[in-house]
């Protein structure tokens, strides 16, 4: 299975492949975004260690389960041959309906088949208010014309 773009990874590449990332976790499927994976994974999610396709995607289920009415902005930090370095942050409940913002950092290092064999994911979390929050939009893929992370001062 290929899953392009495929290193080498032009900027414009690395854009991309963040972009459809994003889309892939706002869709909250954890079944699409976990066969983004080699079936090998390595991930590291805060103290969270996952060693395969499979725990990956009980993981985001469970995880997207937590984090009630999701939604995810991330933004390339810097591409390589083969990793992307993404900065991104997330706005969620929990099931008491407190509201958070959740700031982080991931590394990704990707196959030749553009199938992701490593994350790590450094989160932090603050607690915000209902009028705090910075995205509305429905459940789903972000706008196009959403403002980014810059354009939000994140």
């Amino acid at each position: 299975m290929t899953r392009p773009p495929v290193p080498p990874f032009s900027r414009e590449d690395a854009i991309l492949k963040v972009r459809m990332a994003e889309d892939a976790w706002n869709g909250r499927d954890p079944a699409r975004v976990a066969m983004a994976c080699t079936p090998d994974t390595v991930w590291r999610n805060r103290s969270d260690f996952l060693h395969s396709r499979d725990q990956v995607q009980a993981f985001l289920a469970r995880n997207w389960q937590a984090e009630q009415d999701y939604r995810l902005i991330r933004a390339l930090w810097c591409p390589a041959t083969d990793r992307i370095a993404v900065r991104f942050c997330y706005e969620w409940h929990d099931a008491e309906g407190r509201w958070f913002r959740s700031n982080g950092n991931e590394n990704w290092q990707f196959d030749a088949d553009g199938l992701m064999t490593a994350r790590h994911a450094s989160i932090n979390d603050v607690a915000i208010g209902d009028a705090d929050r910075l995205f509305r939009w429905p459940q789903g893929p972000r706008f196009a014309d959403h403002p980014g992370l810059t354009d939000l001062g994140l």
